[in-house]
């Protein structure tokens, strides 16, 4: 009898794995051969827009791209008149892949114990198949970097592409930046401290001395060259200076995460040329006297000033919300950033402050073919994203959501018969 039982529950448990295994999406493969777009109206970011263009992508790579293109004669042609297309989005500071459900701490795996841990490195953890990676892209976010927190140094953040089997399918940057906390006099020095710690461990390791390995120190190589900004979450004017007397100090670069307060700021920030990634379009203003609209109008006003910046939506939500990155671009626009200033904010210039560049954030020759195909403009809520590509490789656009709609759309439908 117990054996019988116990077989039982192995099959019930094998079909609910099954169900479960059947309902996640499955990442795309690479076409065989060129995939041309034909007919829409093309956003490169990096220069104007092309009316009635062709876009060419072939092995991952876009091959050319304008108004006046040749379709190679082996492609497989996707007319798109009447529709736009766009690099895809590029959500600058998330948890996305470090965490599922908030509340159940076994989903979770954004923190590390300890105050200082440099070699802590996001992207090895990630989960691929996390539910919140579908429902994020289908919104047009296909970019993102995910980040650990905690402690004086969180560890290093990673640029991922929200497609793969695998962290390293996803993984288009492992070391974008260095998460670090500045919030007291106490953990300066301490930071000051390991800083020149870590300066003298890699000289040794430069001069072949005999050293003890450590991975904490070694985990600074980067930063200490140059190589790897440090991202500190400042608000306050006087946090922002305090950021970038230690950056300066330590002769290090900085992005600051956050920003309320940088235009405040502007004469040392254009001085070390130091970018904002701001946290929230969506946020409360930050002091009881600001206007309504202080955090409305932040991105127009760093243009103004002449600071680099990007946009996030992390304050608002750290990873399931992301998706509704491009409403806080919007909100920007309404309240005086121009609509080509505000896609640039969440494609190019994230690109850009994280070191990417040259792979992701416009649709230039030579780049990967990271891009959505929508009827509209994305900034705007009613606009639906038809297709996307992901290094070339189709994106199943479905997730959690769109099936539950459409299951108990089939249920409405059945109950009228």
């Amino acid at each position: 009898m117990l054996i019988h039982v116990r077989l039982i529950t192995l099959i019930v448990l094998a079909c609910v794995a099954g169900v479960t295994t059947a309902s996640d999406q499955i990442p795309g493969a690479m076409p065989k051969g060129p995939v041309a777009i034909v007919g829409a109206t093309i956003h490169p970011v990096s220069g104007p827009v092309i009316k009635q263009g062709v876009l060419v992508f072939e092995n991952g790579k876009i091959t050319a791209v304008g108004d006046n293109v040749k379709v190679p004669k082996a492609a497989v042609v996707i007319k798109a008149g009447g529709k736009h297309i766009y690099p895809g989005l590029f959500e600058p500071y998330s948890r996305i892949g470090l965490t599922e459900i908030s509340s159940v701490r076994a989903s979770n795996d954004y923190r590390e114990s300890g105050s200082l841990n440099p070699n802590v490195k996001a992207h090895v953890s990630v989960d691929p198949d996390g539910e919140i990676i579908p429902v994020t892209r289908s919104n047009g976010v296909l970019l993102t970097m995910t980040a650990p927190t905690g402690g004086l140094i969180s560890g290093q953040s990673a640029v991922l592409q929200l497609d793969g089997w695998t962290y390293e399918d996803m993984t288009v940057l492992p070391r974008a930046g260095m998460i670090i906390s500045l919030d007291s006099e106490n953990e300066r020095q301490r930071l000051h401290a390991f800083f020149d710690e870590a300066r003298r461990y890699n000289q040794g390791q430069e001069a072949k001395s005999k050293i003890l390995h450590d991975a904490r120190l070694e985990s600074m190589d980067k930063v200490l060259r140059g190589e790897q900004p440090i991202i500190i979450h400042a608000d306050r004017s006087n946090d922002i200076n305090r950021a970038i007397a230690f950056a300066v100090d330590q002769k290090v670069k900085l992005v600051i995460f956050g920003g309320y307060d940088a235009p405040q700021c502007r004469e040392l920030m254009k001085k070390y040329d130091i970018p904002v990634i701001i946290s929230a379009v969506h946020r409360n203003p930050g002091r009881r006297d600001d206007p309504y609209d202080a955090a409305y109008t932040l991105a127009k006003r760093l243009q103004d000033a002449g600071i680099r910046f990007c946009i996030s939506g992390y304050e608002r939500s750290d990873s399931w919300n992301a998706r509704n990155l491009p409403y806080h671009a919007a909100t920007a626009v309404a309240f005086g950033l121009s609509k080509e200033d505000a896609i640039r904010a969440i494609t190019l210039s994230p690109a850009e402050i994280l070191g990417v560049e040259k792979r992701v954030g416009s649709l230039d020759a030579g780049k990967d073919a990271t891009l959505i195909l929508c009827d509209g403009d994305p900034l705007e809520a009613a606009t639906q994203v038809q297709s996307a590509w992901i290094a070339g490789k189709p994106v199943d656009l479905s997730n959690k959501q769109t099936m539950l709609y459409e299951k108990y759309q089939r249920k409405y439908d059945q109950s009228k018969k």
